[in-house]
């Protein structure tokens, strides 16, 4: 279905758009915060267990080896970022460490760190006051996404939340946007998919029917609009925008 802004435009005159999907990271949450979380959660590691290492080279064995972790996994395989920090943690501290010890800390960092993109939350919120499907579709654990959407106080806001955990795969995976568009019951053609990520996200959901909407996402065939905040979203809904 690929087309440019105008061509996206047109592909939908005859109604109105059905459902609006989110991605999460880069989207809803600040990506920014959290790697400023998971690196006060670092160093809160290197206090606690005395560690004869600076908080600099834990940081970089922490994004290592849950980059490694992911990168083992088998194509769109879904891979549970929990036990990707797990292998981090012991990884930092020499030895396992149970989950009971260290991650009751890591949720409060993260509850008290994260922060949402600026107008995200706003534009959810204005979304769900309109007549059409407001979803999530996102690669995170089923747990922790649900938690940052609370957080943000927007989880009562979507109608429907579909993870990488549920599907037991990852975006660009046709699973994914299929098992969306089955729990909103709409047209794949009269549905948005706002996404930071080019191939994940927005080729992902042209290749499943849907119109990408990129916001940070590079620019290609895929793309039907081009977003510079998340409220620009309501521009295309409310039809006041071409492309």
């Amino acid at each position: 279905m690929s087309s440019d802004g105008a061509d996206g435009a047109a592909a939908r005159t005859d109604s109105e758009w059905e459902a609006v999907f989110w991605d999460i990271g880069g989207v809803i949450l600040g990506l920014e915060s959290v790697q400023g979380a998971h690196a006060e959660f670092v160093a809160q590691l290197c206090d606690r267990y005395d560690l004869e290492t600076t908080v600099e080279e834990a940081v970089e064995t922490w994004r290592t080896t849950v980059g490694d972790y992911f990168r083992e996994r088998d194509g769109t395989e879904f891979r549970s970022a929990r036990e990707g920090y797990h292998r981090a943690v012991a990884a930092i501290v020499g030895e396992e460490v149970p989950r009971e010890e260290w991650e009751p800390l890591f949720e409060e960092i993260v509850a008290a760190s994260i922060e949402p993109v600026p107008g995200a939350v706003e534009a959810i919120e204005r979304l769900a006051e309109r007549d059409l499907h407001v979803g999530v579709v996102s690669d995170v654990d089923d747990a922790e996404g649900k938690r940052m959407l609370e957080r943000f106080g927007v989880r009562e806001r979507f109608d429907s939340i579909t993870t990488s955990e549920e599907v037991g795969y990852t975006k660009p995976d046709p699973a994914m946007f299929e098992t969306a568009i089955e729990k909103a019951g709409v047209a794949p053609e009269r549905s948005l998919m706002i996404g930071d990520r080019y191939d994940h996200d927005v080729k992902g959901a042209d290749e499943s029917g849907l119109h990408g909407v990129a916001f940070g996402a590079e620019d290609g065939p895929a793309v039907s609009y081009r977003i510079e905040s998340p409220e620009e979203i309501l521009e295309i809904v409310d039809g006041t925008r071409d492309g």
